[in-house]
């Protein structure tokens, strides 16, 4: 007997948050789905799943999710859980923290570089805030 497979319902994690090019937020934000950036961000951005900034992408803080591609330009630390990729468009100016980091030729990066196997459990104990703790439970 052959059984149909159940259509499974669409996750929250299948959809893309995007903010488009010549779009401009001021302010911390916080995620649990992936997030594409074409515009400008002013604060930082937290996210349990993957960060895209495109090449027309740039971020004034600090980003910490579990993956990044980066074409655009970033101005803060970087913190990712699992890989990092700097394109060759990118531009990064600021300290990363991260399991694994790719580099294309043609990135800027200025700031140190630090390798962990689990940067959650690498970063320094610090007090979070209330935001910070609700996407830790």
């Amino acid at each position: 007997m052959i059984k149909r497979k159940e259509k499974l319902s669409t996750k929250q994690f299948d959809q893309v948050n995007m903010i488009l090019e010549g779009t401009k937020i001021v302010g911390d934000f916080i995620t649990n789905s992936p997030f594409k950036i074409n515009g400008e961000v002013v604060g930082n951005i937290i996210s349990q799943s993957k960060i895209e900034i495109g090449k027309t992408g740039t971020v004034s803080g600090n980003i910490n999710c579990s993956e990044a591609d980066i074409e655009g330009v970033i101005e803060g630390t970087i913190e990712v859980n699992g890989l990092l990729i700097l394109r060759e468009s990118s531009k990064v100016m600021g300290d990363i923290l991260t399991n694994k980091l790719h580099i294309e030729e043609g990135a800027v990066f200025i700031g140190e570089c630090k390798m962990a196997g689990n940067v959650s459990q690498q970063k320094p104990a610090a007090k979070l805030t209330q935001s910070e703790k609700e996407i830790q439970d």
